[in-house]
């Protein structure tokens, strides 16, 4: 390719190949350079669920949500780059070191997110997403000029995104949620509008096609990032309470809980999940609902029920109030909808165990001003547990 002077026009992009293996074990391996990015994950999860235990109301609980889509969001971009790009390429441990600091910068943020530390968190995220899509395109454009293509298309939805996310950092705090409620929409449509941009058009399939199996790791280790908080928050709680059968019953329903969660996801639907997508000829589109979109409720699932555990734990008798009450039963009523939509993104039928489930619980917390919240929480326990039971059976039944 010559310019308009005939001299030989220099390629963009790394002369060093950055991208993954497309065979062997490096290939999906999961490295330790990713393990260590996830460690400023476990400190952004924890300051969502903070926000709620110190701050019980309605208002927090929608910050709550919201944080968590955009918690969620930028951890889940970087995975699906990482299916890519090679991290034991030097280029690619200094992109992930830029990215951990960005989200510390955005952790750190995350409790005054919506008053005082509004710009810091908006000003990190944006740049978190803007450094990572611009660097995959260099990295692709040499080699790749399609994906090139599909990741400048990626930059200018993060763009903007990231308009509306600096906008509503600086307009009044009463403006500020409805303002981020507009860049959530662009983040989250983006994908499933395939990037579409005028002059550009839609990204096409073929740029999607990641590694199933390291997508499908990736998104195990986070929901054991989730599960580890609310382990956290049990642990914390109970050891800085009085030592009494109360609590020690309260303390026995959460770590249950946790263990319940983890057979649900675990147990199978997370292996049959990874050979579904690891066998699938078109990966981009069960990647990106199986392993992008659904489980942010098994994510919110998790969350909300340490919240409710710690309620528990700091109150196990008496009458249960409405919040305690919704949230033990809407958490684990969003955990099971978003195993029943996992499975069925995965190749599995529509799970009836989990789909009768869901009502039962809501049947549970109408009964809640005639219990006390430890009852609540062992009734909740009660239904997971019937559900893993079915589950196992139908297993079986598979013959997994």
């Amino acid at each position: 390719m010559r310019d308009t002077n005939g001299v030989a026009a220099q390629p963009i992009g790394f002369k060093s190949e950055l991208l993954r293996p497309t065979t062997g074990e490096e290939a999906h391996r999961v490295t330790y350079i990713e393990l260590f990015f996830d460690l400023v994950f476990v400190f952004a999860i924890t300051q969502i669920s903070h926000i709620l235990i110190h701050q019980p109301s309605g208002t927090a609980l929608v910050h709550t949500l919201v944080l968590t889509l955009v918690v969620w969001w930028a951890w889940v971009y970087t995975t699906w780059a990482t299916s890519w790009l090679n991290p034991e390429r030097g280029w690619v441990r200094a992109l992930m070191l830029v990215l951990m600091v960005l989200g510390m910068l955005m952790s750190s943020a995350i409790p005054e997110a919506f008053t005082s530390r509004a710009l810091l968190f908006a000003i990190a995220l944006v740049a978190l997403h803007l450094t990572r899509s611009v660097f995959t395109v260099f990295v692709f454009a040499r080699r790749h000029p399609d994906h090139a293509v599909n990741f400048v298309r990626i930059t200018i939805w993060h763009a903007a995104a990231g308009t509306f996310w600096i906008w509503g950092a600086l307009a009044p705090e009463d403006q500020r949620l409805w303002i981020w409620l507009a860049a959530l929409v662009i983040d989250y449509a983006g994908p499933r509008a395939r990037f579409w941009v005028p002059g550009l058009r839609a990204s096409s399939l073929d740029t999607w096609n990641v590694s199933g199996e390291h997508m499908a790791e990736r998104v195990s280790l986070f929901l054991i990032i989730a599960l580890g908080e609310s382990i956290i928050v049990t642990g914390v709680t109970f050891s800085t309470g009085e030592i009494s059968w109360l609590n020690g019953l309260a303390f026995l329903a959460a770590f249950v809980s946790t263990v319940l969660m983890w057979l649900l996801y675990f147990n199978h639907g997370q292996r049959r999940g990874s050979d579904y997508i690891a066998k699938a000829a078109e990966r981009g589109m069960i990647a990106q609902t199986a392993f992008s979109y659904v489980p942010l409720l098994l994510i919110l699932g998790i969350v909300l029920t340490a919240v409710a555990d710690e309620l528990v734990l700091h109150e196990p008798l008496g009458k249960t109030n409405v919040w305690t009450a919704g949230l033990l039963c809407g958490a684990s009523a969003v955990y099971l909808l978003g195993n029943a939509l996992f499975k069925r993104a995965t190749g599995s039928p529509w799970l009836f165990s989990h789909l009768v489930a869901i009502p039962t619980l809501a049947i549970a917390f109408a009964a809640h001003p005639l219990i006390s919240p430890l009852v609540l929480s062992w009734i909740t326990n009660g239904v997971l547990l019937v559900v893993v039971i079915f589950d196992e059976g139908d297993a079986r039944r598979a013959g997994n």
